[in-house]
C-alpha cells in the first residue's frame, strides 16, 4: 500500500486526536477517583428469629410485625460516607441503603415493610462562623430519643415504647454548633410530611417543624462521670394541626467498671386532638467482658387517649396497641463469639393494664391476653 503526504498528514492527526482523547479520559477518571479517595463504604446484615409466647401480637404489633414467629432478614445497609475534615469550608455526604423487613423506615410497622428503601441521603457542609456550624441537608435519621435507627447499636433488640412516639426519620435542614466539648446545640427545619415515626406523619400539611436540641457531656475531670451525657430535645409545630414531641435522656457512667445507667422521658401531644401520652424508660448496660455483655430496659406507658391519632378501627386502643396504660422489661444478652459479628438473646415482656391487648392464635381484636412474652435470637454481621 502507497502513502503519500495526505494520508501520513491525516494518519498524524488521528494519532493526536486519540492521544488527546485518551488524556481527557484519564483526566476525568483522576477526578472521580480524587472525588472518591476519601469515601468508606461500610454496612452491616441484620437477621433474625423470634417467637411470640401464647399469642400473636394484634395488627401486627409495633415491635414484632407479620415476620413474627418466624426467621427474618430484618436489615441489609449499605453504607457511603465522605466526613467532613478539618477544612473551615468542609463538604461531604453520607448515604444508607437498606433492604429487607425493617428496610422502609428501619423501624416498626403495622405491618410488615419489606423493600428497598434510601434511609439516609444528605450533603454535609460547614460554616466557619465561630467554631464552626455543621450543616446536614436532605433525609437523615432523627436526633431525638435515647435509641436510633441503626438496630445494633442500640443495647436492645427490640424498639423501645419511647421510640416509637420520636420522629425516626426526616427531609429537612439541621445545624449544629459545638461550643465546646461539653456543650453543643442542634436546630433546624423540617418537612412535616416526611416524618417516619409516630406523630407528624399527615401528608396533607405543607408546613414545617422546628427541631431544638442541646447537648451535654461530662469533662473527663469528673472523676467516674466522665463520658456521662444528657440530651434535651423537642420538635414543634407552631399551629392547631402540629403533634408536638419532646425528649429528655441521658446516659451515667458508674463507679463500676463496665456499668452504665440511663434513663429516657418522652412525651407526644397533639394539639389538634388534644391527646398525650408520656413514656419513661429505664436502661442499664454492663459490659462484663470484650466479648460478653447484658442489657436491660424496663418502661411505663401512659398513652389512654393517644387512640385519636390512629386509625379510628384501632380504638380503643392507642397507637401501641394497648388500651391505656402498660410496661414492659426487656433483658439481652450479647457474645461476640466471632469476628465482626454480634449475636444476642433476648427476652421481652409487655403487660396492658386495661384490657386484653394481644390476641390469642385466632383471636380478634379484644379477644386475648394482657401479657405477652417474646424471646428473640439475632445474628448482625457488621463489614
Amino acid at each position: 500500500m502507497k502513502f503519500n503526504k495526505w494520508t501520513l498528514g491525516l494518519a498524524a492527526v488521528g494519532a493526536v486526536s486519540m492521544a488527546s482523547a485518551v488524556r481527557a479520559d484519564e483526566a476525568k477518571l483522576s477526578q472521580v477517583q480524587t472525588a472518591l479517595s476519601n469515601t468508606t463504604i461500610s454496612g452491616y446484615v441484620d437477621v433474625s428469629v423470634n417467637y411470640v409466647a401464647g399469642s400473636q401480637p394484634e395488627r401486627g404489633y409495633y415491635n414484632y410485625p407479620d415476620y413474627r414467629d418466624q426467621f427474618s432478614l430484618d436489615t441489609v445497609t449499605i453504607s457511603l460516607d465522605k466526613p467532613l475534615d478539618d477544612s473551615p469550608w468542609a463538604s461531604g455526604y453520607h448515604i444508607d441503603l437498606n433492604a429487607g423487613n425493617r428496610a422502609l423506615n428501619a423501624l416498626y410497622s403495622y405491618t410488615a415493610t419489606q423493600g428497598l428503601a434510601v434511609r439516609q441521603a444528605y450533603v454535609t457542609l460547614r460554616t466557619p462562623v465561630g467554631n464552626g456550624i455543621d450543616w446536614k441537608v436532605g433525609a437523615m435519621d432523627g436526633v431525638t430519643g435515647y435509641e436510633g435507627n441503626t438496630a445494633w447499636a442500640n443495647p436492645n433488640y427490640s424498639r423501645s415504647f419511647g421510640y416509637a412516639i420520636n420522629p425516626a426519620s426526616y427531609v429537612g435542614l439541621i445545624g449544629t454548633y459545638k461550643i465546646c466539648d461539653a456543650v453543643s446545640f442542634t436546630g433546624g427545619l423540617l418537612n412535616r410530611g416526611y416524618m417516619m415515626g409516630y406523630g407528624q406523619n399527615d401528608n396533607n400539611l405543607s408546613s414545617f417543624d422546628y427541631l431544638a436540641s442541646v447537648s451535654l457531656t461530662a469533662p473527663d475531670s469528673w472523676g467516674f462521670l466522665k463520658g456521662s451525657s444528657l440530651n434535651l430535645q423537642t420538635i414543634q409545630g407552631f399551629d392547631n394541626n402540629a403533634v408536638d414531641n419532646y425528649s429528655i435522656n441521658g446516659t451515667l457512667s458508674t463507679p463500676l467498671a463496665g456499668l452504665k445507667v440511663g434513663f429516657a422521658w418522652d412525651r407526644l401531644q397533639s394539639l389538634a386532638y388534644g391527646a398525650d401520652g408520656d413514656v419513661w424508660g429505664l436502661y442499664s448496660t454492663f459490659q462484663a467482658t470484650d466479648k460478653l455483655s447484658f442489657a436491660l430496659r424496663g418502661e411505663i406507658i401512659d398513652s389512654k387517649d393517644l387512640y385519636l391519632l390512629a386509625p379510628t378501627e384501632f380504638a380503643p386502643y392507642n397507637s401501641f396497641g394497648i388500651p391505656g396504660k402498660g410496661e414492659e422489661i426487656t433483658a439481652t444478652v450479647a457474645y461476640n463469639l466471632w469476628a465482626n459479628v454480634l449475636t444476642r438473646a433476648e427476652i421481652r415482656w409487655d403487660h396492658a393494664e386495661n384490657g386484653p391487648a394481644f390476641a390469642t392464635n385466632g383471636g380478634g381484636e379484644g379477644a386475648g391476653v394482657d401479657n405477652q412474652f417474646t424471646f428473640v435470637l439475632n445474628v448482625v454481621y457488621k463489614f
